[in-house]
């Protein structure tokens, strides 16, 4: 009996080495995971935080161009306001100055008119001759 017992107990002392041997194992292999998990992450972090840098240049770069561009228009679109309200006055006082004309043409036209009315009115009508 003895002897079954020493077996057991040295079965059962190797049984925990083993066990031992095992759990030791797989915390080892736990903590590579977890390192090699959080190495992962940090890369993982680091990839999107680059990603939305990138993203954010990206966004910069066009919205800068786009915002350049709408300035540029502004300034057109001002030129050309400045040309529009300097041609409509240019306008308006070429009319004003056809309009002044015209009345003074009319005026002309009116004393030209009544000054041959009272020269015909003042001058002997020809006799009209009967063959």
């Amino acid at each position: 009996m003895t002897v079954i017992k020493a077996e057991r107990t040295a079965e059962a002392d190797q049984a925990a080495a083993a066990t031992a041997a095992v759990e030791e194992v797989e915390g080892e292999i736990r903590a590579f995971v977890r390192r090699d998990l959080s190495v992962f992450r940090r890369r993982q972090q680091e990839t999107g935080e680059a990603a939305v840098e990138n993203v954010n240049s990206v966004i910069e770069r066009v919205s800068g161009a786009s915002v350049v561009e709408i300035e540029r228009v502004m300034a057109e679109l001002t030129l050309v306001r400045d040309m529009l309200r300097n041609e409509g006055q240019r306008v308006q006082r070429e009319v004003s100055g056809y309009a002044s004309l015209s009345q003074a043409a009319m005026t002309s036209m009116k004393i030209i008119g009544d000054s041959l009315v009272q020269w015909k009115s003042q001058s002997p009508q020809p006799a009209l001759r009967k063959d």
